[in-house]
């Protein structure tokens, strides 16, 4: 079992930015592919940004050129960097690991994360 704890979140005007972070407790954290997650009220959570073990990153079109994912494997920690928020990206953020993505690749979505933290709440207002 991997435990993730995510911080970072906020309430902040639009136009600001916030970084989330992600601290895992596995020692193989660093061959794990990465994922950070939103969902808001009555849907499924959605996958916005991967980083593979190598740091191939893939985004979500939508916050492609404001979000930036990243990992620093010597503290076993994941980040969100989130630049120019809107009042879109209002949602409870999750960070997820994928502990086989030799076998089914780091792909954005939530089905082949096998470990979830408990969320963050970001909230953007306009």
């Amino acid at each position: 079992q991997v435990h993730l704890a995510e911080s970072g979140g906020g309430s902040v005007q639009a136009g600001a930015s916030l970084r989330l972070s992600c601290v895992a407790d596995a020692s193989t954290y660093s061959r794990y592919c990465m994922g950070w997650f939103r969902r808001t009220s009555g849907k499924e959570r959605l996958g916005i940004a991967t980083i593979d073990t190598d740091g191939t990153t893939n985004y979500l079109d939508s916050v492609k050129g404001r979000f930036t994912i990243s990992r620093d494997t010597a503290k076993n920690t994941l980040y969100l960097q989130m630049d120019s928020l809107k009042p879109e990206d209002s949602a409870m953020y999750y960070c997820a690991a994928n502990r086989v993505p030799e076998i089914v690749g780091c792909q954005m979505s939530y089905e082949y994360f096998n470990y979830w933290g408990q969320g963050t709440q970001v909230t953007v207002s306009s």
